[in-house]
């Protein structure tokens, strides 16, 4: 399978370039493409060394609780017939998971051989790191994987001259509407397609969506029969059942009964936590926004999920390509909230690197109108609210409460239509107000990952 360039790739050499490198754990989904990102980096060394302690069960025995890492690397390089040399060598450790072990050895390669390049990667990594309640502070670094991202999408086709024209277009400056145009059948493709690199790699050789349908049910069917392996040993059935919930109430606060009525919520929030654990759903956490970090002032009711792509959902849901293709742009984006899921994948994957993506929404019950808001981004020290909306008629009655509740003044909406800008003004501002006016930018769904990046 081909490799195209990640985002990840330039934080990579960043890593390797550091004067004063950490161990790596990169971290993410099954087949999200960590070990070939890792491979690729191996190329800009001398000596590349990759090992895998699942494949490679007898290396194992290398790695002990009173491991001198140094003896071990020499103990690998004779088994693979390859030298570790530190600045010329890049030690891998793959399947990691699989020797907590040797998860234990990274902090000592960070305290006793720094000056070596050491990256490791597992599937169901977190499941292995979470019964190691303190492990390795401050020793190791973890980089987060996701899915290919639209802008990702584009280049592995080789729109890299479309990208610059989204990166350079802005609320004052829109797209080109035939460019414009060209983008929304992008997003199309890039729904059903998803950025899992098996699908983008078949879609670029054969263009077919059939294809890419398979790839879609292949990969279903690993993760489904990893849930046999989950610690804490739970039904497959039940996860199964729940992350079917998750598919159906995508975009929507999960309902616990919803995934079974039989089962107790207790039992479901323990495969919600599961499910996440393994990248499969990713949470939005309702917090009530008075003020930064979000995190501190979440609620533990009302927490939406996202399905890990949309390729993947779409397929596992058997909805036909033709339904996205031949829907019109309001179809399109109200079809199983998939634009709000597909903007709130875009917001992850344009995420730091280096730091867990957390994600969060606003709303409020009345009696008389509930009020929501989809996303929450911090930008410069100030909240930013971002709501998705199907077209220009989108009310906007949540998002204008929410900025004059918490005295807000930037916001931005998010649909299929051209970038764009206004002022609202509020026509019962409190009091303590700075200004009754509202500024909001209007960013295509394609330009939100490019967006983000702009803000760092």
């Amino acid at each position: 399978m081909a490799y195209f360039n990640r985002r990840v790739d330039e934080q990579l050499l960043e890593w390797r370039d550091a004067p004063h490198h950490k161990p790596l754990l990169i971290r993410g989904a099954r087949q999200v493409g960590k070990s070939s990102a890792v491979r690729k980096l191996g190329k800009t060394f001398k000596h590349y060394v990759e090992i895998n302690l699942e494949k490679q069960a007898s290396l194992q025995a290398f790695f002990t609780t009173d491991i001198d890492v140094k003896k071990t690397c020499s103990k690998i390089s004779s088994a693979v017939g390859i030298p570790i040399i530190p600045g010329k060598t890049l030690l891998f450790i793959d399947e990691i998971q699989s020797c907590l072990p040797a998860i234990m050895s990274l902090r000592y390669f960070k305290e006793d051989y720094p000056e070596l390049h050491v990256v490791a990667a597992g599937s169901l990594l977190e499941f292995a790191l979470s019964e190691i309640p303190s492990f390795a502070v401050g020793r190791i670094r973890s980089l987060y994987m996701y899915p290919f991202s639209f802008d990702e999408f584009l280049k592995a086709q080789g729109l890299d001259m479309q990208l610059d024209a989204i990166r350079s277009a802005s609320p004052q400056q829109p797209l080109d509407d035939v460019l414009h145009q060209m983008m929304i059948e992008q997003v199309r493709s890039f729904m059903l397609v998803g950025g899992m690199p098996e699908a983008v790699s078949a879609w670029v050789e054969t263009h077919d969506y059939l294809a890419c349908a398979r790839v879609h049910s292949d990969i279903m069917e690993t993760y489904l029969d990893d849930f046999g392996k989950y610690q804490e040993r739970m039904s497959p059935e039940l996860l199964r059942k729940v992350l079917r919930a998750v598919a159906l109430q995508g975009g929507t606060k999960f309902v616990y009964n919803q995934a079974d009525d039989e089962i107790r919520s207790a039992v479901v929030k323990r495969a919600l936590r599961k499910l996440t654990q393994a990248g499969l759903i990713v949470p939005v956490e309702h917090t009530f926004a008075d003020g930064l970090p979000l995190g501190a002032q979440v609620s533990d009711r009302g927490v939406k999920y996202l399905f890990l792509d949309t390729g993947l959902l779409l397929s596992w849901q058997s909805i036909p390509s033709t339904e996205v293709l031949l829907a019109t742009d309001l179809e399109l984006v109200n079809k199983g909230a998939m634009a709000e899921i597909f903007a709130g994948l875009e917001l992850m994957k344009s995420s730091d690197c280096f730091q867990r993506s957390e994600m969060y929404y606003w709303y409020r019950h009345s009696k008389n109108a509930n009020a929501e808001v989809d996303y929450l981004e911090v930008r410069k020290g100030v909240i930013l609210p971002i709501e998705v909306k199907a077209s220009t008629q989108g009310a906007m009655q949540s998002m204008y409460l929410f900025m004059r509740t918490k005295h807000l003044h930037a916001a931005v909406r998010t649909s299929l239509e051209n970038f764009a800008s206004y002022d609202h003004t509020d026509s019962q501002p409190a009091p303590d107000d700075s200004s009754p006016i509202r500024h909001i930018d209007v960013y295509p769904l394609y330009a939100l990952g490019s967006m983000k990046q702009s803000w760092r």
